[in-house]
């Protein structure tokens, strides 16, 4: 995941934080399919597979920042892959019943409406960086997505990543209104800066 900053960005496609980001793209779909089959041995396999996807996505960040290998195309796509993996894992801790259907609606919506914006964006010719709420967010919704599959660990008869969950859940609100504010002001400087041209 890249972050807010200044970093140099390239144009370049072939990059190891971008393999790793296609690598985690790959296992969301055996990720999926091992949750839905809700056996023990499943879980497991689900669990693995969705704690390595997960983990992942701070490894590629660092290796491209490091490295000075950020790309347009990775600034694109890790985000993606995040919308992704919070997708069909909320969708798929649904299918099982570990979440009621709110939480599913409410961060499809809202994946959807980032998504919408980012479309809006791009025509413009306009990419947002990452921001550390947006960050903050992702990982506690992944940990807690994690620790749902897993089914541990055990707080006061509750498995600590639905707590994580509804923590997740609130941070993705504020998330969402401050993208819209940083948006409309981006979108407001470009139209400016085309009418003075």
């Amino acid at each position: 995941m890249v972050e807010e900053g200044t970093e140099e960005v390239h144009s370049g496609i072939y990059s190891v934080a971008n393999l790793i980001t296609v690598l985690r793209l790959l296992l969301v779909p055996f990720f999926f399919a091992m949750l839905i089959r809700d056996s023990e041995r499943a879980r497991l396999a689900a669990f693995a597979l969705y704690a390595l996807a997960a983990s992942t996505d701070w490894i590629d960040g660092q290796i491209a920042r490091r490295t000075h290998t950020v790309t347009q195309v990775g600034k694109i796509i890790d985000p993606l892959v995040d919308r992704l993996l919070l997708a069909s894992g909320v969708i798929g801790l649904y299918i099982i019943g570990e979440l009621p259907l709110w939480i599913p609606v409410v961060l499809v919506f809202r994946d959807v409406y980032l998504l919408y914006g980012s479309y809006v964006l791009e025509k413009h010719r306009i990419i947002l960086p990452v921001t550390y709420i947006g960050k903050i967010t992702t990982a506690i919704l992944l940990t807690g997505f994690s620790s749902l599959i897993a089914g541990w660990p055990v707080v006061s008869g509750t498995v600590l990543g639905l707590w994580l969950v509804y923590g997740g859940m609130v941070l993705s609100f504020i998330t969402a209104i401050k993208y819209t504010f940083s948006a409309k002001a981006a979108l407001d400087k470009a139209k400016a800066a085309t009418r003075s041209v």
